[in-house]
């Protein structure tokens, strides 16, 4: 499907689009903590390395060290 859409617009379409009704229910919170600017620094050039942000680096060390991955 994305080769499609690699080389076609959405204006062309856009004639046989149906409207679309959806709810979101976004439940997510985050919560922040102080690190040292060091930690801070290793933290994001880890994550750098890996391709990955910060913060999913973060959380995924959390939930390896809590048992809950």
């Amino acid at each position: 499907m994305s080769e499609f859409w690699d080389s076609h617009d959405l204006s062309e379409c856009w004639d046989q689009l149906r409207p679309a009704e959806f709810e979101v229910d976004i439940q997510s919170e985050a919560t922040y903590y102080p690190l040292e600017a060091t930690l801070s620094a290793e933290l994001r050039s880890i994550a750098r390395k890996k391709g990955i942000s910060p913060e999913v680096l973060l959380n995924l060390w959390v939930q390896e060290r809590s048992g809950k991955s």
